[in-house]
């Protein structure tokens, strides 16, 4: 991947940006963004996503990819959970060798891979998820890569974000600081909300991809995109 596409160029960088971040660093902010997911609505909002995808599909089993998956806390949460739809059977990627271990030991399948040529072939996964991974990219690197995800997917696409808002700054770096999250956490956590898409400039990013998504704000500061592929049959 060339370095040029990776990160945006403001406002600032994160550590998790470059694959090379040591496995302390890695482990610690990945446990730290899997404690927001939970408690500030990421893994909520993944998951409606999911939900209204497979609203109506006939199969009884699918199968689900999340792309730079940190440490499969989205993924397996979404593999265990009970409800009315169908079962997923969950595998992870990231670019990040610790977090794809991270994801082994939590018993997912994983492996360590670029989101932006991904091992597998044109429509070969169900369902195809990018949880706050699209930020960390800049406008064109960001739209080559939901066009990567779509070509993967089957059914279609459901892509999860951060919501730029000036409370939701203020927010992350409270509750941050009130459950003692690392110091690397706690200002990444800033940086990637100041990075953060609103609704409108996610429809636009997307449409620029030749995408045409469904953008809905959700809970938490969350923004979710689903589409499906032309194709799908569900």
């Amino acid at each position: 991947m060339a370095a040029e596409v990776v990160t945006r160029s403001a406002p600032g960088v994160e550590a998790l940006d470059t694959p090379h971040c040591v496995p302390e660093i890695t482990r610690a902010t990945l446990s730290d963004i899997a404690r927001a997911n939970t408690l500030f609505g990421g893994r909520s909002a993944v998951a409606w996503g999911v939900d209204r995808l497979l609203e109506g599909t006939a199969a009884e089993v699918h199968t689900l990819l999340d792309v730079g998956a940190g440490m499969g806390d989205v993924a397996g949460w979404l593999e265990r959970r009970r409800h009315r739809g169908p079962a997923l059977r969950a595998f992870a990627l990231d670019w990040h060798l610790e977090a794809a271990r991270m994801c082994r030991e939590r018993g997912l399948a994983s492996v360590q891979g670029d989101a932006f040529r991904l091992p597998l072939a044109d429509r070969s996964i169900d369902v195809v998820v990018a949880s706050q991974l699209l930020h960390h990219f800049n406008r064109a690197a960001a739209a080559q890569l939901a066009r990567e995800l779509t070509r993967v997917a089957r059914v279609g696409v459901v892509v999860g974000d951060l919501r730029r808002a000036r409370v939701a700054v203020a927010g992350i770096w409270l509750a941050a600081l009130a459950l003692r999250f690392h110091a690397v956490s706690r200002r990444d956590g800033v940086t990637s909300v100041r990075r953060g898409y609103t609704a409108r400039e996610l429809e636009e990013l997307l449409h620029d991809a030749g995408i045409a998504a469904a953008v809905t704000e959700r809970p938490g500061f969350r923004v979710v995109a689903t589409w499906r592929v032309h194709d799908a049959d569900g």
